[in-house]
C-alpha cells in the first residue's frame, strides 16, 4: 500500500469531519442536560414562590381579621386575584 499526499489529505478531512460531528453531538447533549437542570431549578423556585404567596396571603388575612384595612384589603384582593388567575393559567390583569 502506497501513502501519498492525497491519501493523507483525505484521511485528515475525514478525521476533521468526524471531530466536527462529534463536537456538535456533544454540544447537543450538554444543551439538553442543561435544560433539564434548569427545568428542575424552575420547578423548585415555583414551589418556593407558591409557599411564599400562601404565607403572605395568610398574613394579610390575619391582619384583615385584626381590623387593618386600606392597603391590606387591596393587597389581599390583588393577591387572591393573582393566585386565582395563575391557577387557571390566565394572564394577570
Amino acid at each position: 500500500m502506497y501513502i501519498d499526499a492525497s491519501t493523507i489529505i483525505t484521511f485528515a478531512s475525514l478525521l476533521s469531519a468526524l471531530a466536527v460531528i462529534g463536537g456538535v453531538l456533544l454540544w447537543c447533549f450538554k444543551f439538553v442536560e442543561r435544560q433539564k437542570r434548569q427545568d428542575e431549578e424552575l420547578k423548585s423556585i415555583r414551589r418556593e414562590l407558591t409557599l411564599i404567596c400562601f404565607g403572605t396571603r395568610a398574613c394579610l388575612e390575619g391582619l384583615k381579621e385584626q381590623g387593618c384595612d386600606g392597603p391590606v384589603s387591596e393587597a389581599l384582593d390583588r393577591l387572591n386575584k393573582h393566585l386565582n388567575n395563575t391557577a387557571h393559567d390566565q394572564p394577570v390583569r
